[in-house]
């Protein structure tokens, strides 16, 4: 069936069109001239945060060039205005605050607190140890264990970590990388263990490591293994976890390490389609796996950009799915996104006006149409936040959700010239970046030759300019500032006894498990991970059900993957 908007453009018809363009014309060459001749404009020109040129005004000329059916309707093919038809008029964002800190019990605690204040979804922080895949008696964990994040060894901790969680009623996302398919082997682990049907668990492990290699540097093996490992969660989970989902690509972190919010979401689409390329050299269709691709964003201090941005990845989205990869099913093409808070935007300097930058954040990514959202708490720039923190940053989602009024209506900025032509502008830019990936050898290749490393810190170095000479304001810290300021915070403290305790119980599952098991079911994970057709997870399962730790499983794999070492960008 044709579409009859495939050729409609979103602008006036060509008569109207001249009239208005005559029309604005003369508006720019009388009114506004004589208005700027006697008030100037405070800046020669205008940009957004991410470098996009932004005009006085915008109308209807300006969306000329956007055709109908790429804004469409919410539900609908290519999904820029919402993945859903009734978006949040049906149900809410997922309030899914990150906790992590200490031992399990520790981030338990958190957890049900969190619950208690209305909190929708769980997310989990791991500690540095755990991303890395150590052990917390490892000698490079001294000093870290449950210092940035929660310690996990063992399936032990796993159950005390959700302890008096009823998993089936609950999503739980994880956030971890390089070790992220021995989390969610835990995970799984858990769930047998408890009795649950495995399709009835939701929620997310992250997974992506190709951003890891490109800008938040935490891996474990080589890149070759660390895709197959990807590969191999996207497929078990799509043959047996059918709400799960596998992988959560990331822009996030390509944001905080300086990115562009350009190369935020062009990266992820880089990234994305190395992903299903690899999946799919295992026989799957994209139908089979792609509903359950995750992606998780960002969202950044300028308002409109940011909404755009989201609405743009969105159309990316839709058209790489079905026009590169033959997807079918509309569940294939829609982008399901979690957002977070900028936590490079906050500042110790008058850190309680963090508030109102994460509340425009929350906002923003609530109008950019979010499916779940951690917003940060104020202290964040210190250290862990407190309770307190956390409680006002919640009530910040639940103020937009309950009290704004934007809920109500379903992308209510759609149809605006400013953000429709800037949607259109990213979705070029989008597959600009794409398309020179494609050219110069792929996201592997150029991840390996670190051209995405170079784009990261070009832009973070641009932006650090603009900060020291003020032309990118930060209140508080380059404008506003206050030199009389004295720090009079409470900040989430740190319990020295945690690695202690941790390290405890890791020695006594050592003691109580079947060695004899776990040294077998060791040597049969070297079997599978030297067979490119098998599937890492099950073996793993079986080791973290048998008590292996993570260290246990990461060293062996190290002994015959080896590790990476990064080519340095200059």
């Amino acid at each position: 069936m044709n579409d009859p908007l495939a050729d409609a453009s979103a602008g006036p018809e060509p008569q109207i069109r001249d009239a208005l363009a005559k029309q604005v014309d003369a508006w720019e060459g009388d009114e506004v001239a004589k208005f700027v001749a006697r008030a100037p404009e405070r800046a020669p020109g205008f940009a957004t945060l991410g470098g996009f040129p932004v005009k006085r005004t915008y109308t209807a000329l300006d969306v000329a060039d956007t055709p109908l059916a790429d804004i469409g309707l919410p539900g609908q093919y290519p999904f820029t205005r919402g993945p859903y038809p009734t978006m949040y008029r049906g149900r809410l964002w997922t309030m899914r605050q990150i906790a992590g800190f200490g031992t399990a019990e520790d981030t338990n605690q958190r957890f049900k607190y969190l619950i208690s204040q209305g909190q929708t979804g769980l997310s989990t922080d791991f500690d540095m140890p755990t991303l890395m895949g150590y052990d917390s008696d490892h000698p490079m964990s001294e000093g870290e264990v449950g210092r940035e994040g929660v310690a996990i060894d063992t399936l032990a901790d796993m159950e005390h970590l959700f302890d008096g969680i009823d998993l089936t009623r609950i999503s739980v996302s994880m956030t971890i990388n390089p070790s992220a398919w021995i989390l969610l082997a835990m995970y799984v682990a858990l769930a047998q263990k408890r009795g649950y049907d495995l399709n009835q668990l939701s929620g997310t492990i992250q997974a992506d490591i190709l951003k890891e290699y490109q800008a938040q540097k935490e891996w474990a093996f080589p890149v070759a293994p660390s895709v197959r490992i990807v590969r191999d969660c996207i497929t078990y989970c799509a043959r047996n976890m059918k709400r799960y989902n596998p992988i959560n690509i990331s822009g996030y972190h390509i944001s905080e390490a300086g990115g562009s919010p350009l190369d935020e979401v062009a990266f992820t689409m880089c990234n994305l389609i190395t992903y299903v390329e690899e999946v799919r050299k295992t026989g799957m269709h994209v139908d089979e796996f792609a509903p359950r691709l995750a992606f998780f964003y960002v969202c950044q201090a300028d308002f409109f950009e940011e909404i755009a941005k989201f609405r743009a990845v969105r159309r990316v989205y839709a058209k790489v799915m079905r026009e590169r990869f033959g997807a079918q099913n509309p569940e294939s093409m829609r982008l399901r996104f979690h957002c977070q808070t900028a936590a490079a935007s906050l500042t110790k300097p008058q850190y309680q006006i963090n508030v109102v930058r994460t509340g425009l954040q929350a906002l923003a990514a609530v109008l950019g149409g979010a499916q779940s959202l951690h917003t940060n708490g104020m202290d964040e720039a210190f250290a862990i936040p407190t309770e307190q923190a956390m409680k006002i940053a919640l009530r910040t989602q639940q103020i937009v959700a309950d009290e704004s009024g934007v809920a109500n209506v379903v992308d209510p900025l759609g149809g605006s010239y400013f953000v429709e032509s800037l949607t259109t502008q990213y979705e070029r830019a989008i597959f600009d970046v794409v398309e020179e990936v494609d050219r110069n050898g792929g996201t592997i290749r150029l991840t390996q030759e670190g051209w995405f490393q170079r784009r990261i810190a070009d832009f973070a170095y641009e932006t650090a300019l603009k900060k020291a000479d003020g032309e990118k304001a930060v209140i508080g810290v380059n404008k506003y500032v206050d030199p009389e300021e004295k720090f009079d915070i409470e900040l989430h403290p740190y319990d020295t006894s945690t690695a202690d305790r941790q390290i405890a119980r890791l020695a006594r599952v050592r003691r109580e498990r079947d060695n004899t098991r776990v040294n077998a079911l060791l040597e049969r994970l070297v079997e599978v991970a030297r067979n490119e057709s098998e599937n890492i997870m099950p073996v793993t399962i079986d080791l973290v059900a048998a008590g292996a730790t993570m260290g246990d499983i990461v060293e062996k794999l190290k002994m015959l993957w080896g590790t990476y070492r990064e080519t340095p960008v200059f």
